[in-house]
Order: C-alpha cells, then sequence, then structure tokens
C-alpha cells in the first residue's frame, strides 16, 4: 500500500483533503482513502468527515492530519504579550 509516502506528505504539509492528497501524489482516490482507513487505525493520523459545495453540490471528502502533530509557528513578528 501507499500509508508510508502518504504518512510522509502529511508529516511535510500540514493538514489536507484526500483529494489533494491524491492530486499531490499521484495515487487514486480509491487508495489514498483505503490508505487513510489503514493509517486511522493504527492511530497514526486523526480524521474527519468533510462536506463541500461546489457551484451547489455536495462533495464528500475526508480531511486528515498526523495524530499529535502540530505544526512549527510561522516566521514573523509575534504579538507583544501586555503586562497589566
Amino acid at each position: 500500500m501507499h500509508t508510508s509516502s502518504i504518512f510522509l506528505h502529511l508529516k511535510k504539509h500540514g493538514q489536507l483533503l484526500d483529494s489533494e492528497i491524491a492530486a499531490a501524489t499521484g495515487i487514486t482516490l480509491h487508495e489514498v482513502r483505503d490508505s487513510l482507513s489503514k493509517l486511522a487505525e493504527q492511530g497514526e493520523i486523526s480524521r474527519c468527515s468533510v462536506t463541500r459545495f461546489n457551484q451547489g453540490t455536495p462533495v464528500e471528502s475526508i480531511q486528515c492530519r498526523i495524530r499529535g502533530f502540530s505544526p512549527p509557528a510561522a516566521p514573523g513578528r509575534k504579538p507583544a504579550t501586555k503586562v497589566a
């Protein structure tokens, strides 16, 4: 299966939809969904069902991310804390 390549892609790019993973990796959507199911059963990823509307028609997707992984802070200035 493609679980290892999908896991590495999620680790590199963060939270993604199944269709975005399929487009970026060149793996079919059906194979991506099968691999995501296996990764979720193993406890490697968190996933949820998402319904998006494209021109009024509902599109069912799976949104997923690495379980317990928070991406690094964005570069740039950070807001100052106010002292009371």
